[in-house]
């Protein structure tokens, strides 16, 4: 059985600027995938390609095994069963919510009430199908939208940006209800999203997009702990990078031999994440030079006596003071790349 999503090899320029450049990626049936990336790496180009809003160069996209772009076919958007939740939600401000949820479907009114009222009641909205747009927050407008998309029963769901209109406290509740809406529909969804924590949290697998390419495909913890490059490892997440000589299983820096996560030989940059860092109120060997308190962590600036600086995220109930001498240690393994 193909796979709901298969992309291979696609290339867009704009105006003689390359966007994408050999673009790959398979999603697996049920599979939330985020294409994350910093701005004009070709994540959105690559969500409209997709939609059938653009048409690649070159190269194929496959929907459950069925070429919908290629450079003889052209499937135009609407007959390719995808549904498409763009970044403002694109809600029609003089249809009711259930008019919206049902615009474009077929069938009479009372199968289309029944579908609104079904789609209402899975995004946890029951009972506000009469009510206007204006009259929903951010987030009850973000979930009329999912419901919309989600009506017509498409095979792949793409979503552009979508909690980037929701305040930070809105954000991850929102987050999670949508996540939840999605596993109960075993819906194929592709997201872009810009946001590391957003991709992390809420896809099964994220592709990382760096200047038109996708640059490693893996689940999030993977992608956390064993990025491919050092250039992933600093943009996914907070990253600490000290110059090191690997010798095999272990590699020798400035906290002495530390163990590898895979064998490296020769100079290398040791990738230390803030959380690896463990401090010691009663050692020495680095001193505080700031401290940012978040309630449920803090992070902490050094500097160590190897004039080397870090980052470091400590427990909240920790208690260090700026100009404080510390102990440092790192919690193994780490990983290590070619300097």
């Amino acid at each position: 059985m193909p796979n709901p999503l298969e992309i291979h090899n696609l290339t867009k320029s704009y105006n003689g600027v390359q966007v994408l450049s050999g673009v790959s990626l398979s999603v697996r049936p049920g599979q939330i995938t985020a294409l994350l990336g910093p701005s004009g790496c070709g994540k959105t180009t690559t969500l409209r390609l997709i939609a059938g809003f653009e048409w690649p160069d070159s190269g194929t996209i496959a929907i459950n095994g069925r070429i919908v772009a290629s450079d003889t076919v052209r499937v135009p958007a609407e007959e390719r069963r995808v549904g498409m939740v763009f970044q403002e939600y694109a809600l029609f401000p003089h249809l009711s919510v259930a008019d919206n949820i049902t615009f474009g479907l077929s069938g009479k009114a009372k199968e289309k009430a029944e579908r609104a009222k079904a789609m209402l009641a899975l995004v946890g909205l029951s009972g506000i199908g009469n009510r206007m747009p204006y009259e929903l927050s951010g987030g009850q407008q973000q979930r009329v939208a999912l419901a919309r998309a989600l009506a017509p029963q498409p095979d792949i769901l793409l979503l552009d940006e979508p909690f980037s209109n929701l305040d930070a406290a809105l954000r991850g509740q929102v987050r999670s209800e949508v996540r939840a809406i999605l596993k109960q529909t075993n819906i194929t969804c592709v997201f872009v999203t810009h946001d590391q924590e957003e991709a992390l949290s809420l896809a099964d697998e994220v592709a990382i997009m760096l200047q038109g390419r996708v640059a490693q495909v893996a689940p999030p913890q993977k992608l956390y702990h064993r990025p491919a490059t050092a250039e992933i490892a600093a943009f996914v997440g907070e990253a600490n990078f000290v110059p090191g000589e690997a010798e095999g299983s272990h590699v020798v820096c400035a906290f002495g031999s530390l163990p590898l996560d895979e064998t490296r030989h020769g100079p290398v940059q040791v990738l230390i994440r803030p959380e690896a860092i463990r401090l010691d109120a009663d050692g020495s060997g680095g001193t505080v030079m700031w401290r940012e308190f978040y309630g449920h962590d803090q992070r902490i600036g050094l500097l160590l006596d190897s004039g080397i600086s870090l980052v470091a995220r400590a427990d909240a109930a920790q208690v260090v003071d700026v100009g404080q001498t510390v102990g440092v240690a790192i919690n193994g393994p780490v990983r290590a790349f070619p300097a």
